[in-house]
């Protein structure tokens, strides 16, 4: 565990890079910081000494009381100033770091995130990501902030008090540092036992999260069916194993300040009695027990402050844990290496625009080991071919679609765009050639121009012009402010069928080689997709297309079908080449004009 905890604090010194010399700076400033702390008790101890009239330093010697005593209260005050301007300096940049760590770090982490495959995030639920990306990093700016430095300050501070106390009196001083021996053990144990059970808390509160975001994003449904009062009875449960989980760290972290205390007023006994021992016998005088009295105080402050630090500390390890878990996930869909490539893969990736011939060979996919989707699938779009695909539901359409895209990668066979393997393409160049309108369309924050754009480099005169070609200006007029009006989330204050317009216009605007229709006009009302349907042909023409339809109007204008069944190829032709076999097609498409079912 430790060794793979070093490994995972190494991972954040590049982060660390850009602030070197702040870093530096509060790294130097710990020693005069650990001398200012280790001189006070001494000054104090020297002040008694004068006043009664026992031995002191030797630059003490000689003086007179009175000036004896104004300079060791200057000296004193002199040493609190200085101790509070460099600790309120060292506070300052070390809380400045700690943020600019943590924004790095999160920046990181959700650009890992993005680029993380659908695998992934299939079997990864939201709410726990969103644990990782906030309260995690939080932890983590926390443990920094106020833990690492300061535990390297009250090292330092413990070191100088145990030299300055051994080199005063011996006797005592090995004596107060012995006793630091057990005290570290026992905290090693709690901190073992901690960590397990922060870990859990961490856990339960990514759980809470996942509970919590599925519940509000489900609202409309728990309400229609009345799951208020049983979903409330599961988040309770829920709710109530974070609260458990916390309460183990409570216990730990009680125990730990507890037990520090009692040590440090046991230390201070034994203090008392072996100097007034030593005091009484004349072997030392009381300015100096008074010294070693203070000083037993000021070497348990680093420990007491170590266990107020305690659940920060094991709070921002296990961050370092689960943010390490998450960066160490691997990136399954990665551009190939240039030098890779094919010669004809390279002089594709520099062109604008390409055919658009699509070809599966021999295409094998599983999301699960023992669930196949596709199975030997091969087929070929020649370029500019319009193509339908239809199928009883789980027979495998939407997931072409995703292998198209790249969004998986399938486990056997391999998919040629214009007779190059899709995987020598780079990401964004084969993401630019393939335009997708899916059935449930997502938009984000933000103004409608924002969404038609997304990454695009289209100036506003383009915009405004495609929007008219595309018929979009009713819908437009309708926003009040065109394409300025501000959308909520996911396009809340747009209805499905404008949604999908928008959709459909956001693809047109990339001029693609190969459109993906995955019932791109399925939320229309009859006058919006009678409005969109001469566009769309505009918009089909020239480039392949393929469609993943559910109704028969839109599979009879494909120049051919092709009919899926357990992720096979089992049927393709047009659609009266189709109906006339009397195979499955024909089949789906007499019960769908019946009424009793879809393509």
């Amino acid at each position: 565990m430790a060794s793979l905890d070093w490994q995972r604090l190494r991972r954040l010194i590049p982060y660390l890079g850009r602030d070197r010399r702040r870093l530096v700076l509060t790294l130097l400033l710990l020693i005069p910081l650990a001398l200012a702390a280790a001189v006070q008790p001494l000054l104090v101890g020297q002040a008694i000494s004068v006043l009664r009239g026992e031995s002191v330093m030797p630059w003490l010697a000689g003086m007179a009381r009175p000036a004896a005593l104004r300079l060791l209260v200057g000296l004193l005050l002199v040493a609190v100033l200085v101790r509070l301007a460099l600790q309120g300096t060292q506070i300052f940049n070390v809380q400045v770091v700690g943020q600019r760590l943590t924004a790095r770090i999160r920046d990181d982490l959700f650009r890992h995130a993005l680029d993380l495959s659908l695998r992934f995030h299939d079997r990864t639920p939201v709410g726990k990501l969103l644990t990782r990306l906030t309260s995690d990093v939080d932890a983590l700016a926390e443990v920094f902030g106020s833990g690492a430095v300061g535990v390297l300050a009250d090292l330092v501070t413990l070191l100088v008090i145990g030299i300055t106390m051994i080199s005063i009196e011996w006797r005592l001083g090995l004596l107060l540092m012995a006793v630091q021996v057990p005290i570290t053990a026992v905290i090693l144990w709690l901190q073992r036992r901690y960590r397990v059970a922060n870990y859990r808390v961490r856990e339960e509160l990514g759980q809470l999260n996942a509970d919590l975001q599925e519940n509000l994003q489900g609202l409309e449904v728990v309400q229609m069916f009345r799951r208020e009062q049983v979903n409330s009875a599961q988040f309770a449960r829920t709710t109530d194993a974070y609260r458990r989980a916390v309460n183990g760290t409570i216990f730990y972290d009680s125990a730990i300040s507890a037990f520090l205390e009692w040590v440090a007023l046991a230390a201070v006994a034994v203090v008392l009695a072996l100097g007034g021992w030593l005091v009484t016998a004349g072997s030392m005088g009381l300015g100096l027990l008074t010294t070693f009295i203070l000083f037993s105080q000021r070497l348990f402050d680093p420990l007491r402050q170590l266990a107020e630090r305690f659940t920060q500390i094991q709070g921002g390890l296990t961050a370092v844990e689960r943010i390490g878990e998450l960066l160490e996930q691997p990136i399954e869909i990665v551009d190939l290496p240039a030098a890779d490539r094919s010669t004809a893969a390279q002089r594709s990736a520099a062109e604008r625009r390409s055919p658009g011939e699509v070809v599966f060979e021999n295409v094998s996919f599983a999301y699960r080991p023992d669930d196949p989707i596709l199975e030997d699938l091969s087929f070929r779009l020649a370029p500019g071919e319009h193509v339908a695909i239809v199928g009883p539901t789980g027979s495998g359409k939407t997931t072409v679609i995703r292998l198209l895209c790249r969004l998986y990668e399938p486990q056997r066979g391999r998919i040629l765009l214009d007779g190059i393997d899709i995987r020598e393409l780079p990401i964004a160049t084969l993401r630019r050639r393939l335009g997708v309108v899916l059935q449930d369309t997502f938009l984000f924050s933000g103004n409608v121009a924002d969404n038609l754009r997304l990454d695009a480099p289209i100036d506003d005169a383009t915009l405004e012009r495609t929007c008219r070609e595309l018929g979009l200006q009713p819908l437009l007029a309708r926003l009040g402010d065109g394409l300025q009006t501000e959308l909520r989330e996911r396009g809340g204050n747009l209805s499905s069928g404008e949604r999908q317009l928008l959709a459909v216009a956001r693809v047109a605007l990339r001029d693609p080689s190969v459109l993906v229709m995955d019932e791109a006009t399925a939320f229309m009302d009859p006058s919006t997709e009678a409005t969109l349907q001469h566009d769309l042909e505009r918009l089909l023409q020239g480039r392949t297309a393929i469609v993943i339809a559910h109704r028969l109007a839109t599979v009879e204008a494909a120049d051919r079908i092709l009919v899926l069944r357990r992720g096979r190829l089992v049927e393709q032709g047009s659609h009266r080449q189709l109906r006339a076999a009397g195979g499955l097609y024909a089949q789906l498409a007499e019960l769908q004009e019946k009424g009793l079912a879809t393509l």
